[in-house]
């Protein structure tokens, strides 16, 4: 299994992130047979895969040594392609031209960095399990993979606006995400809390963690939980203080992951809260920072790519190749190269209509 802390410094990649946000797209690696940075081991729970410090891990979206992740800009980074693949796939479905923004491209909005998912290597190229399954994807539709950076809070209005084709960025299915593009599951993860190391505040239940601040991205299904909003108006943290007559927790969202857990690290929050993946990957690769806490994994949701709702012959052939990808072993591969294969879902999944 490839850890992907090879990358040094997962702090220092913000700053690796806003140089690739400013400068012209440049080629990534082809993700298909590309051995991916560091991949972090997965506890027998969403895996852990981080990056330096390190899904709706650091990823954006290096020094030998540590320092706290400076916010990226909001702005969209330039797309950045990637060539295709030295071998050849079998052609598993053709995409109607007039769904595609480009002929031969298919243009992927990905939200880096949020490792081991999605996020920069030290070239600045995008690399991730992610980043590998939507390059898995374009070459079994004979298309050539870009990625466009996207901020997760503005991610659907990016795809719907016509910055992008897809969606690859580790995004929970949710009923409100559904009434705005079709989904595709491709994975099914839990999520966790990170703590500083030796747990500073003692949070040992989740009662502990009311009245405390919690860093989390901002757009994602984490900050409705922390905010007892969306799927889980009635079963978020909120409604845990209130019966324990607690304060409630003040959730701390930010722009860019790596701003979230940069808040954990310097003390700023008392916790961060991630998919199990990313959590678990910090924990893993920096022991001498972080920790998972000692609570269970808010329970394990469906992991789908977004498609506009209008573009349904894209989303077929998307679920196409991905099929293709889960009965040739590949799709478990990349997931095995990351430390995050327990999350691997069947094509009995992919198949049944998202819920």
């Amino acid at each position: 299994m490839v850890r992907f802390s090879r990358i040094a410094g997962l702090f220092a990649i913000t700053a690796v992130v806003a140089t690739a946000c400013s400068s012209a797209a440049t080629p990534a690696p082809t993700a298909a047979p590309a051995t991916p940075p560091p991949a972090t081991a997965q506890p027998a729970t969403q895996a852990p895969a981080t990056q330096a410090p390190a899904t709706e891990a650091p990823a954006t979206e290096a020094p030998a040594t540590q320092a706290p992740a400076t916010q990226a800009p909001a702005t969209e980074a330039p797309a950045t392609e990637a060539p295709s693949a030295a071998p050849s796939f079998e052609i598993v479905a053709t995409v109607p031209a007039d769904q595609l923004l480009f002929p031969d491209k298919l243009v992927v909005c990905s939200d880096m960095p949020y490792p081991p998912l999605e996020y920069f290597d030290a070239e600045g190229n995008p690399i991730g399990s992610d980043i590998e399954m939507a390059q898995g994807i374009a070459d079994r539709l004979g298309l050539q993979l870009e990625v466009v950076n996207s901020v997760f809070d503005t991610i659907i209005p990016a795809l719907t606006g016509g910055k992008c084709d897809i969606i690859v960025s580790f995004q929970n299915i949710t009923a409100d995400r559904l009434e705005q593009v079709d989904m595709v599951m491709y994975y099914e993860a839990g999520q966790a809390f990170l703590v500083q190391a030796g747990n500073p505040d003692n949070i040992q239940a989740m009662e502990d963690l009311c009245g405390k601040k919690i860093a989390v991205e901002a757009g994602t299904t984490m900050l409705d939980f922390l905010g007892g909003t969306g799927d889980f108006e009635a079963t978020g943290l909120p409604s845990v203080c209130a019966t324990a007559n607690l304060p409630a927790a003040e959730p701390k969202p930010y722009q860019k992951d790596s701003d979230a857990v940069a808040a954990l690290q310097s003390g700023t929050a008392s916790a961060y809260l991630a998919d199990f993946p990313v959590a678990a990957g910090y924990a893993l690769d920096l022991p001498d920072q972080f920790a998972l806490a000692p609570l269970p994994q808010i329970a394990p949701a469906p992991v789908g790519i977004s498609v506009a709702k209008t573009n349904t012959g894209l989303r077929d052939a998307v679920k196409a190749a991905l099929l293709s990808m889960i009965a040739d072993g590949s799709y478990l591969d990349i997931l095995t190269q990351y430390g995050i294969e327990s999350g691997a879902v069947t094509a009995d999944q992919v198949n049944a209509p998202p819920q």
